[in-house]
């Protein structure tokens, strides 16, 4: 008796709780999005600091409006927040977005080629 009670009790804490992760990236993702689209890089930052998330943990799983968050930057005019997403991704991963950042702002393409050297 004790034993299927114990049973139950654990499948019914099981079937309960449901993983809040995804729930939060999309509204992370779409908070992220929001503060790049507006260019907005006081409350970007305000915001990966107080949930301890770092540009390059993040930059390759959010995508906003189909691209990554510096060609979303760029196509926007977000010039403060592209010059702060270049400053903290690595060299590598600005030389893979040059040619699209190149494609639509020239002043960020400029800061990236100089962070590129």
């Amino acid at each position: 008796m004790k034993k299927t009670i114990l049973a139950s009790l654990v499948l019914a804490t099981a079937m309960l709780y449901t993983p809040q992760s995804s729930a939060f990236d999309e509204s992370m993702s779409l908070r992220i999005c929001e503060y790049v689209s507006i260019n907005d890089k006081k409350r970007l930052r305000k915001y990966l600091k107080s949930n301890k998330v770092k540009v390059r943990s993040i930059f390759d799983s959010i995508q906003c409006n189909g691209v990554n968050l510096l060609e979303f930057a760029a196509t926007s005019n977000a010039l403060d927040v592209g010059e702060y997403l270049i400053g903290k991704l690595p060299v590598k991963t600005v030389t893979e977005n040059l040619a699209s950042i190149k494609a639509s702002s020239a002043h960020l393409a400029k800061v990236a080629n100089e962070r590129i050297k």
